[in-house]
């Protein structure tokens, strides 16, 4: 992606510049619902997220038109009927990890971010669990955790409930580069 969207850009100017301050411009991220007549799976490699290392403060920004689907009927209801995105185009994260983490020092960490889970426009605050690994300088943060529609006023029709799972399980995987 060329550009770091309004949000990121925002959220940066805040944090000193230095050392402590990582960046991730393609975060993959996937949602997948379970449900009786049929699985929905999406993925999207657009994730944009900045993590200050020396603060704890974390932001995740996406473009929910970004994410595809192996059917192209199931990306257009997801994007006009459940998501909305042309009304609410970005889900986004503001939190910080609870932890006080060593990037010096490589190894998988147990993290916890607490924060604002903001989707179709409905803030929830939220605890998400993850892992953070550091590998050579290199820090990678997973999470998986679940989302439920009702949470977010993100309406599925009677007519579709068996296609469409009340809850989404979400998968996020982001590799940061210190900021220059």
């Amino acid at each position: 992606m060329k550009h770091i969207s309004i949000i990121l850009l925002a959220w940066m100017s805040i944090f000193q510049t230095g050392q402590g301050l990582y960046m991730c411009k393609n975060a993959e991220i996937s949602i997948f619902s379970s449900a009786p007549i049929e699985d929905i799976a999406a993925r999207t490699s657009s994730g944009q997220s900045v993590y200050n290392a020396a603060t704890g403060d974390l932001v995740f920004s996406v473009a929910i038109n970004t994410f595809k689907f192996r059917k192209a009927l199931m990306q257009e209801h997801f994007n006009s009927d459940y998501l909305e995105s042309d009304k609410y185009p970005r889900a986004t994260f503001k939190g910080k990890i609870q932890e006080h983490l060593d990037l010096t020092k490589d190894g998988t960490y147990q993290i916890t971010a607490t924060g604002v889970l903001d989707v179709h426009n409905v803030k929830q605050n939220r605890t998400i669990p993850g892992t953070l690994t550091v590998s050579n300088g290199n820090v990678t943060m997973k999470s998986e955790f679940m989302v439920k529609c009702v949470d977010h006023h993100i309406d599925i029709p009677k007519l579709v409930f068996q296609n469409i799972a009340e809850t989404i399980k979400v998968n996020i995987t982001a590799t940061y580069t210190a900021a220059k």
